[in-house]
């Protein structure tokens, strides 16, 4: 610490407790300076401020700029915790997939249009930050489409961009009309699904077709 003698012990440096006990308070200000952001960019959209931030975590501006240098860099942490829980979501959506990979999908997108209805935070940051493509989430979106696709349950030309450009239509529509009740996101969400739907009587590729 500056100012102390040189010839006296820092204890504060060597004490292993007196470690953990700062990285202890460090991990408490990230987190209530974390929760103080979900509060007020809920409340004041993706136009709120540093300062609004801290004085809400009840901590300096200096506290939060230490965990996050910029404000961006906070918008991409908010932004993080939602794609970890698409992560999360999309990883079972997977699993369920091997064996039906339709209704994995619609299950899939019933949750993720039902968050988006309650949660418009979401919709703010995930829109609000550039780069945010995420190959995890692509890649398991594919791999859920080519199950689909091989069970004969989706359409053999299903893409990935055919469900961004459909759930981004939707969503973009029903924010503009202002409708939030999670039922009625869902229901579009079973309509997307539906017209990815394999039409009845369509034949699944052949082992020896050329991969889609």
């Amino acid at each position: 610490m500056t100012g102390m003698a040189a010839s006296k012990p820092d204890t504060t440096r060597t004490d292993p407790a007196s470690w953990q006990g700062r990285r202890a308070d460090a991990r408490q200000n990230h987190e209530r300076v974390l929760a103080a952001a979900i509060e007020v960019f809920t409340e004041h959209g993706i136009g709120a401020t540093i300062p609004q931030v801290a004085a809400r975590a009840g901590v300096g501006k200096a506290t939060v700029y230490r965990s996050y240098p910029t404000k961006s860099d906070l918008v991409q942490a908010l932004a993080r915790i939602h794609i970890d829980w698409f992560h999360q979501l999309v990883d079972i959506a997977v699993e369920a997939a091997r064996a039906d990979a339709y209704h994995a999908l619609e299950a899939l997108l019933e949750q993720v249009t039902a968050r988006l209805a309650e949660d418009r935070l979401m919709i703010e940051v995930l829109s609000g930050v550039e780069g945010l493509g995420d190959e995890h989430l692509e890649q398991q979106l594919e791999r859920i489409l080519a199950l689909g696709r091989a069970q004969g349950s989706l359409r053999a030309d299903t893409s990935g961009m055919d469900v961004q450009v459909l759930v981004s239509g939707a969503a973009r529509a029903l924010i503009e009309l202002d409708i939030r009740d999670p039922a009625v996101w869902r229901r579009y969400a079973r309509l997307i699904s539906a017209a990815l739907r394999a039409e009845p009587g369509a034949t699944p590729p052949r082992p020896g077709d050329p991969p889609i």
